[in-house]
């Protein structure tokens, strides 16, 4: 059996160890330890529950086991390089490494610094976290496998039949970076908003959000445009990208966004990730992003005011 090790046990590291655990040898890592027994709820709302092995650096590093077949970073896009750093003197400097972080931010980096092979896997899979012991798979969607330089495409072939087979539809793909920049604009029009609004994904179809969701894709359309990322699903301009953001609303109507867990955990979110290379690219390229930059400074609000009470 192949083994993968799952660094940063969030509501995407779960559920992956949960679909990959009856295929393969899982290790869940992270900063604490969790109960051996952990619940999913799959979406069509059958319960399950298995034993998953779980450490924590600490352990990894006193106790090294046999290195990985892949190391998946599931961490937050702020913490992936931290992460990978205290996992790293536990591994050969050839792991494949599969970076699950939104925006684009992490990726580019670590593919720089890391000597081995590096994935990238975006995915409109759906999942939060109840408590230490259980994750719920809010909705089913799709995950897209490559690198940013086109060097392991049979590795990517490899993890993608690796994913289908656990249950996550999975393909590899020659245009990731295109596909990460696609799914950050997603993102950017349903995250923030929901957020802070603290409402589900289905709920900004309603007609308090839905004018702010168009007003956002408007602008992400036209930067997009000037960073030559082709409209998704073949399609023309604004109207494709609007099209592509109503469809994951739709698929992913119950789904608790991170950035809403994030917000209601009083965790620092990923808007650096997720709206700050927006907010660059708009800036480098003299386009208007008064949207963008108004709900990055409410998020940013928001932070701070829960930053103070937690450090009074």
């Amino acid at each position: 059996m192949t083994t993968h090790w799952i660094l940063g046990p969030g509501a995407i590291g779960r559920l992956l160890a949960h679909s990959l655990a009856p295929f393969a040898e899982v290790a869940l890592i992270g900063r604490r330890d969790l109960p051996a027994q952990q619940r999913l709820m799959t979406p069509e709302g059958e319960a399950r529950t298995q034993r998953l092995s779980s450490l924590t650096a600490g352990q990894l590093a006193v106790d090294v086991p046999e290195p990985p077949a892949f190391l998946h970073i599931t961490t937050k896009a702020m913490s992936a390089e931290a992460a990978l750093e205290s996992a790293a003197n536990s591994l050969p400097s050839t792991t494949p490494l599969v970076l699950w972080q939104n925006g684009f931010l992490a990726q580019p980096r670590i593919t720089e610094a890391w000597p081995g092979p590096v994935l990238c896997a975006t995915t409109t899979e759906g999942a939060y976290l109840t408590g230490d012991n259980g994750v719920v798979h809010a909705g089913r969607g799709h995950t897209f496998v490559g690198d940013l330089n086109n060097q392991h495409g049979e590795l990517a072939e490899t993890l993608a039949q690796t994913l289908t087979q656990a249950g996550l539809a999975a393909t590899a793909v020659t245009d990731i970076r295109q596909r990460l920049w696609q799914k950050l604009a997603v993102n950017a029009a349903i995250n923030p908003l929901v957020a802070l609004n603290g409402v589900r994904n289905g709920e900004l179809r309603g007609e308090a959000y839905a004018g702010r969701v168009v007003a956002v894709v408007k602008e992400v359309a036209a930067i997009m445009l000037a960073e030559g990322i082709a409209p998704p699903n073949n399609g023309q301009g604004g109207a494709s990208w609007l099209a592509l953001v109503w469809q994951v609303i739709e698929n992913t109507a119950n789904n608790k966004a991170s950035m809403l867990q994030d917000i209601e955990a009083k965790r620092p979110t990923e808007r650096g990730a997720i709206l700050g290379p927006l907010i660059e690219s708009a800036d480098r390229h003299g386009l208007a992003c008064n949207t963008l930059q108004a709900l990055n400074n409410e998020i940013a609000v928001l932070e701070a005011s829960y930053s103070r009470t937690l450090n009074h």
